[in-house]
């Protein structure tokens, strides 16, 4: 049996990252050079972290300092007003904070790009609470993964 319950259409949370998006869009298309983009993206990334809330903002900290380290050929850029990380253009990873979308965990969440194919079946995201050695360690392994 199917659900009574009608869509009402996409939240006031959904709504606000798809503007953001277009916005970021619009943005990128205006600035110059590669160079200039690049710096100018990474900028906008650093720039939302710090507007986070402290939870959040220590988790996205963590998370862009693993892909530095880690992964230096990914490009920081936002993506539906969040971090991101790209490779050729094409978004590898993102992290969610938890404020963004009122849930009660910040998100690791990784696109098909990823090279995380494990058998018939592998996550794709991951819950964040907290950085710990353990999890720095373990979002280190699976970006590798990522672009291995």
């Amino acid at each position: 049996m199917g659900s009574t319950k009608s869509y009402e259409g996409f939240s006031a949370e959904e709504k606000a990252a798809m503007k953001e998006h277009a916005q970021e869009m619009k943005k990128s298309a205006r600035r110059g050079s590669v160079a200039d983009k690049a710096a100018a993206a990474e900028q906008d990334v650093l720039t939302k972290i710090a507007e986070m809330f402290d939870a959040d903002r220590i988790l996205a900290e963590g998370v862009h300092a693993i892909m530095k380290a880690d992964a230096p050929m990914l490009a920081p850029k936002l993506w539906y007003g969040q971090p991101a990380y790209a490779l050729d253009g094409k978004i590898v990873c993102f992290f969610q904070g938890a404020a963004k979308f009122k849930t009660r965990y910040a998100t690791l969440g990784f696109n098909e790009e990823a090279r995380l194919d494990d058998g018939a079946m592998w996550a794709t995201s991951f819950a964040l609470i907290e950085m710990t050695p353990a999890v720095k360690k373990r979002i280190a392994a699976s970006v590798k993964q990522a672009v291995s």
